[in-house]
C-alpha cells in the first residue's frame, strides 16, 4: 500500500501547487467538480450543511467524489483551515494513474471508504 505522502506524491507530476489561505473556499457544494486535490501542506474543512464534518491533513486527498460520481458534483464545501499547499488531478490524470498505480486507487477507495464511515458516525 502507498503511504498516504507517497499517495501525494503521484500529484507532482502535475503543473505547480495552487496556493489557498486560510478561510478561503476551495470548492463549494453542488458545484460541478474537475479535479480533485492533495494535501502538500495545511489543513482542510469539509463543510455540509454549515457544519465541519470532517478536516483533511497533510498527506490526504479530498474531492475525488466529484470525478467518480456521474454528476460530478461537489458533495460538501472545502474551506482552507490553514494556509494550504494543493496539487491537483483532473479526470483525464485521475484515470491513468488509476490504471498505472493500482495502489493509488485503493488509497483513494480508503479516503473515500473512511470519510464515509466518519459521516454514518455523524449521523448516528
Amino acid at each position: 500500500m502507498l503511504s498516504p505522502s507517497r499517495t501525494v506524491e503521484i500529484f507532482q507530476l502535475e503543473p505547480g501547487p495552487q496556493l489557498f489561505s486560510e478561510g478561503e473556499t476551495i470548492f463549494a457544494e453542488g458545484e460541478k467538480g474537475e479535479v480533485m486535490y492533495g494535501i502538500l501542506e495545511g489543513e482542510v474543512n469539509l463543510i455540509v450543511n454549515h457544519h465541519v464534518v470532517e478536516t483533511i491533513l497533510t498527506g490526504d486527498v479530498f474531492g475525488e467524489g466529484a470525478l467518480v460520481d456521474l454528476e460530478h458534483l461537489r458533495a460538501s464545501t472545502a474551506i482552507a483551515k490553514t494556509d494550504c499547499k494543493l496539487v491537483v488531478l483532473n479526470q483525464e490524470r485521475f484515470l491513468f494513474v488509476i490504471e498505472q498505480t493500482p495502489e493509488f486507487a485503493v488509497n483513494v477507495m480508503r479516503s473515500m471508504s473512511n470519510r464515509l464511515r466518519h459521516f454514518k458516525h455523524l449521523s448516528d
